[in-house]
């Protein structure tokens, strides 16, 4: 059993240094660092960016899971710059497809797929090249197995994330850090809930059509 966690958060730790290694070294291989950057979230803009990410649980329900998942986002910018200081910046609606998603249990590993289509995205006004925001989200999470162990294959998922892009000349890349809930909102009992912290990387681009 204990090796079968331990195995679990290595190899979402592994995971996950892997994928940023690889992010990191694409944006040095394509120069996103050199030239004039894009102009991040607009009014009338659209986002497209493909992530990965990993982490693993933290008190306040199951315990030893890890998690890695991998997905490609769609996002519509809908408002202007609003609210004063600090907090001015433009909100974004954005949905999120999820085929690879892998939950590292000490009784198995269960293989998901999930959508989220509740993405509300702050876009907070970019300095130089960060473009940070602050995000919360919702969706569903459909498994082989049940997650957790001994509940139930469907659950629903609530997030909330802060992060930064960092802009290049025509794609920009992010990396944020992530608070995940996974529950199955009583439709199975025992619900233990399952609550993860994870870094996730993505690439992606805005435009304005």
């Amino acid at each position: 059993m204990t090796r079968t966690n331990w195995r679990g958060g290595a190899l979402v730790s592994s995971v996950a240094v892997f994928f940023f290694s690889i992010f990191f070294f694409v944006i040095l291989a394509v120069g996103l660092g050199f030239g004039q950057a894009e102009p991040g979230p607009e009014e009338g803009g659209h986002e497209v960016q493909i992530w990965a990410g990993g982490g693993h649980s933290v008190p306040g329900g199951t315990s030893h899971t890890g998690i890695f998942a991998a997905g490609l986002r769609y996002g519509w910018v809908i408002t202007g710059a609003h609210l004063p200081g600090l907090l001015r910046g433009r909100f974004e609606y954005a949905v999120d497809a999820e085929p690879a998603y892998l939950i590292f249990q000490p009784a198995n590993t269960a293989y998901g797929v999930g959508f989220n289509p509740l993405g509300l995205k702050w876009n907070f006004v970019r300095h130089g090249r960060f473009s940070p925001y602050l995000e919360l989200s919702g969706g569903t999470l459909f498994s082989d197995h049940s997650v957790p162990t001994y509940t139930d294959t469907v659950n629903f998922t609530s997030a909330a994330a802060l992060g930064t892009h960092v802009l290049g000349a025509k794609y920009n890349w992010s990396v944020e850090l992530r608070y995940l809930h996974i529950s199955n909102a009583g439709l199975a009992n025992p619900n233990p809930g399952l609550n993860t912290v994870q870094v996730r990387v993505g690439v992606g681009r805005f435009w304005r059509k």
